[in-house]
């Protein structure tokens, strides 16, 4: 059987990816990491939904091999506005400028040395390929630079450099050139292939950077914004719970990408300077 680990955040595209992999008959080590984030919220997320999976008479696969791996020693040393003790987190489009508060230093780096261990160990027990799994798509190329090719191609030759048979393990990130409206397609075809409830699933995600304490959603953040847009073009009512209800979370966000769209392009009005 197929192999690979997964960095499994809780949110909208690494659970989407976990179906992937899991509709292409591969055998899943799924991993969240816990760094201190303000919207912890994404941890029980994974949890939930990866008990719903491996309880499901649907789902007739090998289980989920899942474990959360502590890192909140690290949340007082980092400088982001996503950890405990950080800035207010922006709200706005996901393109504006100031989401680049929401970046935590390297940390797509941190993820995938260890999802990179673990899949080495494996594919040296058993003598056979792994791959790793990361759910990284385009909407995160323009604010986070570890989610671009160039960076996983880098980082994937650090690690070939530094361990010995590490031709064992591939890299796997099949949404790097989607958005998270193909992603969310995606997760459509795989709930019909798994025989799982597509509103189950999605429900127990949470891609929110500013949850209540009691797990709402908000739809202000960028993140969520994105997702949001994701699901009305697929023309779904999203299933997690929004403060102040999906009605008003679809409305505001409506307005927010109507407004964008508008706005004039930088490049455009320094081209219009330059030629007057």
């Amino acid at each position: 059987m197929k192999q690979a680990v997964l960095s499994l955040s809780g949110g909208m595209d690494s659970s989407t990816l976990l179906l992937h992999l899991l509709a292409n008959d591969y055998k899943v080590t799924a991993l969240s990491f816990d760094y201190g984030q303000k919207h912890r919220v994404e941890l029980e997320r994974a949890q939930q939904l990866v008990d719903y999976i491996n309880s499901s008479d649907a789902y007739q696969g090998h289980n989920i091999n899942y474990q959360t791996i502590k890192l909140d020693g690290l949340t007082s040393l980092l400088d982001s506005a996503l950890v405990e003790g950080g800035d207010d987190v922006p709200e706005g489009h996901y393109e504006e400028d100031n989401m680049k508060a929401t970046v935590v230093p390297n940390r797509n780096k941190i993820f995938s040395s260890l999802i990179q261990s673990v899949a080495l160990s494996i594919a040296n027990k058993t003598e056979s390929a792994v791959k790793i799994a990361m759910g990284i798509h385009s909407g995160d190329h323009s604010i986070y630079p570890d989610c671009r090719q160039e960076f996983r191609d880098a980082d994937y030759k650090a690690f070939a450099e530094g361990n010995w048979e590490a031709q064992r393990v591939g890299v796997y990130t099949p949404y790097l050139e989607g958005d998270k409206y193909s992603i969310l397609q995606d997760g459509e075809i795989c709930c019909k292939e798994l025989g799982l409830d597509f509103d189950e699933v999605y429900k127990r995600t949470n891609t929110s950077y500013k949850p209540t304490a009691e797990g709402l959603s908000d739809y202000k953040s960028a993140s969520s914004v994105e997702r949001i847009e994701a699901f009305l073009k697929l023309g779904r009512k999203d299933p997690v719970v929004y403060v102040d209800g999906w009605d008003t979370a679809k409305t505001h966000v409506e307005k927010l990408l109507a407004e964008h769209a508008n706005k004039p392009n930088m490049n455009d009005t320094i081209d219009m300077v330059n030629n007057m």
